[in-house]
This record gives C-alpha cells, structure tokens and sequence, in this order.
C-alpha cells in the first residue's frame, strides 16, 4: 500500500501563484500539470482523485505533492538536458542574470527598465563580457528563467482569520466529496456586454478565420450571472439578471434551496461581495438550515465555481458577437442545460481543470 503524502500547508500568496500558472495558455504543460496537481491537493482532494482528474496515475501525483513539498515551486519546472555546451560559464551567466533583474537606477543607469540593446552594452562597458548578440543574450536569459514582462500588481489576504475560514472550506470539499454534505459554490459572473469577444478558435479554411466586428456600441445596458456549482454532483445552476444586488442574490438563494429537502443541510462558498453579506442573509440561512463558508479576503482561488466560469466563457462567449441580451442569455441556458448530461465531455474537463476546480 502506497504511503500517505499530504502536501504542506500553502500560504495565500501561493495558491494565487498556482492558480496563475494554470490560467496560462501557454508555458510548459508539464509546469502546467503539475501545478494543477497541487493546486487539486490543496483543495483537500485525495491523490487517487487527482489521477483520475489530470488523467494520470496516483503515484505520479503523489511524487509530485513530495517534491513541492520538499522544494517549492522550483518543483514545477522541468529540467531540460542535452544541447551544445554553454557559452558563458556558470558564474558568468549568474553575474548577467543577477544584473537583468536589477533595477536599472540602482546601477546608476538613466532609465528604469532594461532593453536587450542596454542591457548587452551595459554588460560589455562593465566588462562583464567581452562581447554578446542581442538574440545570444535573449536565450541566455531564458534559459535562466528571466523573461521580459509587464509589471503587475498583487493583493495579499488581510484577513485575520484566513486560516480558519480556509480550512472549513477545504473540510467541506472533503466532506462534499466523499458523499457526507452538500456543498453549493456561488458567485456572480460578468458583466455581460454586447460586444463583439475576442479570443474564439474554430474551425476554418486555411488563411480564411471567422471574422466579427472591430468596432461597436453599447447602448443596452449589461446583464449579470447568478450562478451556483454543487460540487458533490458536479451541477451548475444559473440565473441572468439586470441586477446582481441582495435582491437578486436572495432570491437566487431561495431558488438553489428548494432544490434541495428542506431537513438537508447546505453549505455555501461565496466570497465577501456585499450582497453575500448583511444581516438579512444571515437570517435568511440560519431559518433555512443553510451554513454560509465565506472565502478570506483577495483567495478566490478557493471558490471551485471560478474554473466553471472558464469554461463557460470559452464556449458560450470566446468569439461571438450577440445582437441582443435575449440571445446571449439563451446561449449561456442551453449550456448550462446541456453541461449537465454531458460532464464527462473531456474537451470541458480539461478546461475546468485548468484553474481552480476539483
């Protein structure tokens, strides 16, 4: 019998790192798998679980799970060998890497961020090397794991309680998936422009793409998604709106409750929007025997509806171009109406088991 592999407790910052790199649609798949694998065990879901969901076998999840533990997101990246011998020696390709990450002010430099054409010049005026191509150093760079890209912004989770409210949440997953509670994620999903949307692929003759406009007007407001995942049946449920505030969301509340028997105990996962909140929501849960598990503040990466969402916008939305709300709202129905005898298609697995689902 295989031994036990728990993977360490991973901090907010981490779980948002993971659930970027499998956003990415592009990058190494093996980085991507095995993120994703992680990812899945910090969720709470069980190796077995997790082979049947990355398609793979439960001791190669369970190596995975090892070595992050043991090394971190170094982990992840595959170790490519073989190719003509480096150019530059080791400590001479750690000198260019470690001067590439610098800031360039702080190396008396006129300007804040590096070019290749600088960068080069800046490494041979300091004698670091005697000589380099722009394209030579580029590979170099990239060989090293330093990429040329834009700055972002990043939110760590303030919330005192972060530990407490992650942990229920991954203990309801557990439970959920295991058969002993029903566990309902909700959270809302647009807006909902008519807009001509970028990003579809299809199927076309060579050089001759489907095309959709450019240019357009939005002269008929915006709708919004309520929408809820049971995770134990793997169902999502949807309503569209005008509106997505506390109205909206209690009656929506109302609608996934009678769906249920009334002695069943629910377990919602939601974030910490402001219709989800407010004594009235409490209320209304506590009189029907419904638990509301918020998520800590900036962790998203922890409501499984998120992955559906992906999903969703790749087949209903990516490369359309609605003339009117009824049309879109019809399209986003027969989806969901049609998810539900069909979610073992595994065109719509690979997509929701690129982010953050289990």
């Amino acid at each position: 019998m295989a031994a036990r592999v728990v993977l360490r407790e991973i901090t907010g910052e981490e779980g948002n790192r993971l659930l970027r790199i499998v956003r990415r649609t592009s990058g190494s798949v093996v980085t991507w798998r095995r993120a994703q694998i992680v990812l899945l065990s910090a969720q709470g879901m069980s190796p077995p679980r997790i082979s049947g969901v990355v398609f793979t076998d439960p001791d190669t999840v369970r190596e995975v799970i090892h070595n992050f533990n043991r090394h971190g997101f170094d982990s992840l990246y595959p170790r490519y060998a073989g190719g003509r011998p480096q150019t530059f020696t080791l400590p001479k390709r750690q000198e260019i890497k470690r001067i590439a990450l610098a800031d360039p002010q702080d190396l008396d430099q006129p300007f804040a961020t590096w070019s290749l054409s600088k960068l080069a010049d800046y490494l041979v005026a300091e004698g670091v090397v005697t000589d380099i191509s722009h394209e030579g150093l580029r590979q170099l760079l990239r060989e090293e794991g330093v990429r040329f890209q834009a700055v972002r912004t990043w939110k760590r989770s303030t919330d005192p309680n972060f530990k407490a409210k992650r942990d229920r949440i991954v203990e309801l997953y557990t439970l959920a998936d295991a058969g002993e509670a029903i566990v309902i994620c909700l959270d809302e999903f647009g807006p909902l422009n008519l807009q001509p949307q970028p990003g579809g692929k299809g199927w076309a003759p060579r050089a001759k793409p489907k095309r959709i406009r450019a240019t357009y007007k939005r002269p008929h407001g915006v709708r919004h998604l309520i929408a809820a995942y049971d995770v134990a049946r793997d169902r999502l449920y949807g309503h569209i709106k005008k509106r997505k505030s506390r109205v909206e969301f209690l009656e929506f509340c109302r609608y996934i409750r009678s769906l249920y028997p009334a002695q069943t105990r629910l377990h919602f996962v939601l974030d910490n929007f402001s219709p989800h909140l407010g004594q009235q929501m409490r209320d209304w849960a506590q009189d029907n025997n419904v638990e509301l598990a918020y998520t800590p503040h900036y962790a998203s990466w922890l409501n499984r509806i998120e992955a559906q969402f992906r999903a969703l916008r790749y087949f209903t939305l990516a490369g359309t171009d609605h003339p009117d709300h009824a049309t879109q709202a019809r399209l986003i129905r027969r989806y969901i109406h049609w998810r539900k005898p069909n979610t073992d298609n595994p065109r719509l697995q690979r997509l929701v088991n690129t982010a953050n689902v289990a």
